[in-house]
């Protein structure tokens, strides 16, 4: 017998799903690791059992063979979201949060500032089906950020959001994989995340085959940025992957791939007492010869 994944490891083991007695297998003989702290994603055409795998993945189905442990605390963003829901966009996140164990002045202020941080503040009072399709998918997505989940799944999380909140969504993945956080995602768009993902996974038939291995060498091949901030005179608790060098006795600068800039940037900025940012310098990715 194998023995259970550590803690925040999801594991799916020989797992198949069907629906229906003797319904024709969706997937089959499917292993999956999601590691903490992991980015993965999931690829296949339309059709082929991408949301299911995820809604395994995420304990909303359960396996029709096979084994699924080490079940982190999962927030998921379905493909579509039940809109027609009887609460406002602000009262439904505060009554998400509260689901997940924080207490209601917390779960509002965490709602209020996911609802801002996606461009919808305005939107917080608006009953959730008069929202357009665009703002309710932003509700969507902030309420699986809103109690920092250990295992977020993202099923075309993407779809529907404008370009900053795409970009806002970006930069959460980011977060929460810097935090220790796993993501598992599909997206229609396949630059989304390009160079970012630990593994990716294809779907073909009813299996699921890994292609990819995403490891150091090509994040060292991404364009850098340097930022240079001044404070603590202990280091900085950051991110990774990162380099630190200290300037003096209260000047760092740190380097990391572009992707990960504004994760950083934010952490320097929300230390307490958080930290002067000096400059932020662009550096080129190195060419292939070096």
């Amino acid at each position: 017998m194998r023995p259970d994944p550590p803690t925040g490891h999801l594991s799916l083991r020989n797992v198949g799903r069907r629906y229906g007695l003797g319904g024709p297998w969706v997937l089959r003989r499917v292993d999956l690791d999601v590691p903490a702290g992991a980015l993965v994603r999931v690829q296949g055409a339309n059709g082929t059992g991408k949301s299911t795998l995820l809604r395994l993945a995420a304990g909303i189905d359960a396996p029709s063979e096979g084994r699924v442990a080490g079940r982190p605390r999962t927030a998921y963003v379905p493909e579509r979201f039940p809109a027609a829901l009887p609460f406002t966009a602000l009262g439904y996140l505060t009554h998400l949060g509260r689901v997940h164990g924080l207490v209601r002045a917390a779960a509002e202020r965490s709602a209020g500032a996911w609802l801002e941080r996606f461009g919808a503040a305005g939107h917080a009072r608006t009953p959730l089906a008069e929202l357009s399709k665009g703002s309710s998918q932003k509700v969507a997505v902030a309420q699986a950020l809103l109690a920092a989940p250990e295992l977020l799944v993202l099923d075309e999380a993407w779809t529907g959001l404008d370009a900053a909140a795409r970009d806002e969504l970006d930069r959460a993945v980011a977060e929460r994989t810097a935090a220790g956080g796993a993501v598992l995602f599909v997206d229609h768009d396949p630059a989304r995340l390009a160079d970012a993902p630990d593994a990716t996974y294809l779907i073909e038939g009813s299996s699921l085959s890994r292609i990819k291995d995403f490891d150091a060498p090509s994040v060292s091949m991404q364009p850098s940025v340097a930022v240079t901030a001044t404070g603590a005179a202990a280091d900085p608790d950051l991110p990774h992957p990162h380099t630190l060098t200290r300037l003096d006795a209260r000047t760092v600068r740190v380097t990391v791939p572009a992707s990960h800039s504004d994760t950083v940037l934010r952490t320097l900025l929300n230390a307490r007492p958080p930290w002067h940012v000096v400059a932020v310098h662009a550096e080129p990715a190195p060419s292939e010869g070096r």
